[in-house]
């Protein structure tokens, strides 16, 4: 089975409704994640909280808060961030997460 490259790393993100924080990163970052090249590495895939979590993320630690970033490369945790104070140190975080994986 070959995986295209962008299913074998992805960023997700655990979120839930009226979570004010989530709404905050989606306003600063979100717009224009898919765009740069930290999210061609790494598409964005958004669950929520409370549903189901999808089969190829059964692997990674539980998550409690939102939001909550995970970095899984072929359905292994790689790295996280939990919370989302402002872009500055959210892109620091995932740019080092990010350089760990292959």
């Amino acid at each position: 089975v070959v995986m295209r490259e962008a299913d074998a790393t992805e960023l997700v993100m655990f979120e839930q409704a009226l979570c004010e924080w989530c709404e905050r990163w989606d306003e600063e970052i979100g717009g224009a994640y898919a765009m740069t090249d930290e999210g061609k590495a790494a598409p964005l895939r958004i669950v929520d909280l409370f549903d189901k979590r999808p089969a190829h993320l059964t692997r990674i630690r539980p998550v409690r808060a939102t939001p909550t970033f995970v970095l899984v490369e072929d359905g292994r945790e790689v790295g996280r961030i939990t919370g989302y104070t402002d872009p500055k140190a959210f892109w620091t975080d995932f740019g080092e997460m990010l350089s760990r994986t292959e």
